[in-house]
């Protein structure tokens, strides 16, 4: 293991990690993922991946450099001042790993039981999604163009490390989301079956969309299912990620019922 000092901001290094840190998109270009905090890098040491560069603060690898010490090939300290210049959270996390971004998967994998994200434009709601579709059995997210970079670093806090249990694909052209081979499942506020009277296929796909658009009028058009949450306090929508979680939990419910 290698450990290296570094204290001026003006290193590119630093320039490079304060692009990840900051940029939505920038994993695109350099190559490498973001983990800032423990727990998104537990996540990733538990799923058993290696980080190519841990990053620490000065102050935080000197309590804690015994547990972290085997975890990547390189090790970056930082002033405490400058780790918190990095970092986009209002309280720096003090570490962070840095991974090789290997690309979005370019496949989409037929069969498996998909969330299919159509313009979800805000991170926190991307994130959450993701984690749901995680938790409730969900192998597949496949994000059409328009959704929010699935690697982006307020997705990524979000997510709270179910990326590394998915298999995700981004930039998707609408009319790939056929080669699913599966029921396409579309959310909808004013038609359909409502929720807790469907009987749900498994596996399938969720189709969840637009903040405020909602699922396009293209994709309805492939929808085998429309389906609707029944709201009797009378609002008129749901957040997309809390629409998200009680879809894809009721999806999951039924399937264990069912023996699937």
């Amino acid at each position: 293991m290698k450990i290296i000092t570094i204290t001026s901001r003006d290193n590119g290094f630093i320039k490079d990690l304060k692009r990840l840190a900051r940029e939505a998109s920038a994993y695109r270009r350099l190559g490498y993922v973001w983990l800032e905090g423990d727990h998104l890098c537990r996540a990733a040491l538990t799923r058993g991946l290696r980080a190519d560069t841990a990053v620490f603060s000065d102050s935080y690898w000197s309590e804690t450099s015994k547990e972290w010490a085997q975890t990547a090939s390189k090790v970056v300290i930082l002033p405490d001042a400058l780790f918190a210049e990095i970092s986009a959270l209002e309280s720096p996390a003090k570490m962070g790993f840095i991974l090789p971004w290997q690309g979005a998967a370019t496949q989409l994998q037929p069969g498996v039981a998909t969330l299919v994200l159509d313009r979800v434009q805000d991170a926190g709601n991307v994130g959450a999604m993701l984690r749901s579709a995680s938790a409730f059995g969900f192998g597949q997210v496949v994000a059409l163009k328009g959704t929010a970079a699935l690697y982006a670093p307020k997705v990524l806090r979000a997510g709270m490390g179910a990326h590394f249990a998915l298999r995700l694909v981004e930039g998707v052209e609408l009319q790939e989301v056929l080669a699913l081979s599966l029921p396409l499942l579309a959310t909808s506020s004013h038609q359909g079956d409502f929720l807790h009277q469907a009987r749900l296929p498994w596996p399938c796909a969720w189709l969840l969309g637009h903040e405020g658009q909602g699922v396009q009028a293209a994709l309805q058009e492939r929808a085998q299912q429309h389906i609707r949450i029944a709201q009797p306090g009378g609002e008129e929508s749901l957040n997309v990620a809390a629409a998200a979680a009680i879809c894809l939990h009721t999806s999951a419910a039924q399937a264990l019922v069912g023996g699937h």
